[in-house]
């Protein structure tokens, strides 16, 4: 028979701990900083820029659900920057009494808090064909970004085509994330 003494050293047993808490740590925030690197070169992919100071970009962006309100922001914080650039995107038509018989808005309900209440957000157009649409049918808009005044300065899009369109699997937007960045109010 045999027997073993065992002294165990407080000391070394809580070094050992601390440091498996260090590694735990350290492959956590090497895996964040993974995924967010990951998250900013999935969103440096998309073909609108927003709030750019430079206007210039060739060619239409179609505007994806995830990127609607930032966009929508971008553009009346600053028109000037995006007047005769050419957007795609899917709205439902939401006809309103006040304005000319052309014009409608080419809207998204945002989600405004975490029990789903919603408001109504989008960009003002302008159509000769408006009237082939029922409202709130869903529509897919080309256009060019101009300058407007309904009670201010506001951005419209000029309509060069418009046609009938699917509900998107995503019906509904939210309010503009952390990567929307004025830049203009940037030094």
């Amino acid at each position: 028979m045999h027997i073993y003494n065992f002294k165990i050293n407080k000391s070394l047993v809580f070094k050992g701990i601390l440091i498996l808490f260090a590694i735990i740590c350290l492959l956590l925030l090497i895996y964040s900083g993974f995924k967010l690197f990951c998250d900013m070169k999935k969103y440096k992919q998309e073909t609108f820029v927003v709030n750019d100071s430079d206007p210039t970009i060739a060619g239409s962006s179609e505007i994806s659900s995830e990127q609607y309100t930032n966009v929508l922001k971008a553009v009346h914080d600053n028109i000037d920057n995006y007047i005769g650039k050419e957007i795609t995107f899917v709205g439902y038509v939401y006809k309103i009494d006040y304005l000319e018989p052309n014009q409608f808005v080419l809207a998204r309900n945002m989600i405004i808090n975490s029990t789903s209440q919603n408001v109504v957000v989008g960009f003002l157009c302008e159509s000769d064909k408006i009237s082939q649409f029922e409202n709130l049918s869903w529509v897919k808009v080309t256009g060019t970004i101009k300058k407007g005044n309904l009670d201010g300065e506001i951005p419209i899009i000029e309509v060069t085509s418009i046609q009938p369109s699917q509900k998107p699997d995503q019906e509904f937007v939210y309010p503009p994330d952390e990567t929307y960045v004025n830049r203009d109010a940037l030094f």
